[in-house]
């Protein structure tokens, strides 16, 4: 497995894809999580690329180039971020898994843009000592892997267990609320139809699909408009580093330290206050359900050449980080399955369960990875099924 360039291994200088902690000793110690993969037999690779100290959904990096996508690498398409290096090397078949963290959607952004599997756990399950914070009330630990399999027995790893799979929960009778509100503007007629034909499959295996709209995620922009916890806590944590080490620091990624610096206490208070609220009326909405379903980024991956204009390139990191940061702030597990026909742009369905249900989600998921994983020999149509397309 390889592993994002964010966790301590004893030995080695942990950079988070920086030179701003080139003059760092090395780590003594591996990071808890690393040393619990190291006892159960995995074999570390090597540390992978990522945006710099995990500040952006898109996998730029101006220290390292960034790694293009597999699916397009002639018209240099980017391969979501921060967990960029560690979703190319499972695409590619270089690693068997990888391990990342998720503060917004950096497991699950890069595995939708590679065509691969990301999982986010609900934040306390997986410790994080020994791993450079983002925002410690948002971040967590999770793999990208192949399968929903290779996820489950990771995630177990990781989490204190002994590396156990889970067993697929039957499709007939799941109960998934379609997220039709919010999440669904802006997005591309590729991402739209792919999801619509993975619900249409899903329908046909017998899973209940009612459409949900929560009208509190339309606040979301307006409580995060200063930053929100990333904002805050990023710049908390490199304060004294934007002051000595400044100058090594990507401009682009510097400038994102900005919102946090101008944040207050009561902000800070207000924020807390506003998500506690956000959380349980949510959790009224969504307990009926087994999982919420919605797509995983809006759009396909983009290329570099378009994110060249710094206004693009922000625009672009809001709208792909929009869906999967949903699940960090109501502290939810949340898997990403590609759903894309063969050949086409990769896209990710999002699976979100229940704060704490992290075993359960990675069941249902393993039960329907199969129907939501287009069926390489067979197109499916939709005759048969009730439900009505997601987008017009």
């Amino acid at each position: 497995i390889s592993i994002k360039d964010l966790f301590d291994i004893a030995g080695e200088v942990t950079t988070a894809g920086s030179h701003v902690l080139d003059d760092q000793p090395a780590a003594v110690r591996d990071a808890p999580v690393m040393a619990r993969l190291k006892q159960a037999g995995f074999i570390f690779l090597g540390k992978t690329n990522m945006t710099e100290f995990a500040y952006s959904g898109l996998g730029l990096n101006t220290h390292y180039p960034p790694p293009l996508n597999p699916y397009d690498r002639q018209s240099e398409r980017i391969p979501g971020g921060s967990t960029s290096g560690g979703a190319v090397s499972v695409a590619d078949g270089m690693a068997l898994a990888t391990i990342g963290t998720d503060t917004g959607g950096s497991c699950r952004i890069p595995a939708a843009f590679c065509g691969i599997v990301g999982f986010k756990s609900t934040t306390w399950r997986i410790p994080r000592d020994g791993v450079i914070p983002l925002s410690k009330t948002l971040d967590s630990v999770g793999p990208l892997a192949a399968s929903v399999a290779c996820c489950a027995v990771l995630d177990d790893v990781m989490s204190g267990g002994a590396g156990e799979d889970v067993e697929a929960f039957p499709a007939l009778g799941l109960r998934l609320g379609v997220l039709r509100n919010y999440v669904t503007e802006n997005t591309d007629q590729a991402v739209g139809e792919a999801v619509d034909q993975a619900l249409v499959r899903l329908s046909k295996k017998g899973v209940q699909l009612t459409p949900l709209t929560i009208e509190e995620l339309e606040r979301l922009p307006v409580i995060n408009h200063n930053g929100g916890y990333v904002g805050a806590e990023a710049y908390a944590w490199h304060r004294d580093l934007l002051e000595s080490r400044g100058g090594y620091y990507d401009p682009w990624v510097y400038a994102r330290f900005e919102a946090g610096k101008a944040q207050s206490a009561a902000d800070f208070i207000c924020l807390a206050e506003e998500r506690a609220e956000l959380i349980d009326q949510i959790h009224c909405q969504t307990r009926h359900f087994d999982a919420v379903i919605m797509p995983s980024v809006a759009i396909i991956p983009p290329t570099l050449e378009e994110l060249k204009d710094a206004e693009v390139a922000n625009a672009t990191n809001r709208l792909v980080l929009r869906n999967t940061a949903i699940g960090n702030f109501l502290d939810r597990p949340v898997i990403s399955l590609p759903c894309h026909e063969p050949g086409q742009a990769p896209v990710g369905v999002m699976l979100m369960g229940e704060s704490g249900d992290d075993r359960r989600l990675l069941a249902i998921a393993r039960g329907l990875e199969d129907t939501i994983q287009l069926d390489q020999q067979k197109i499916f149509n939709r005759e048969g099924s009730s439900w009505e397309p997601l987008l017009p």
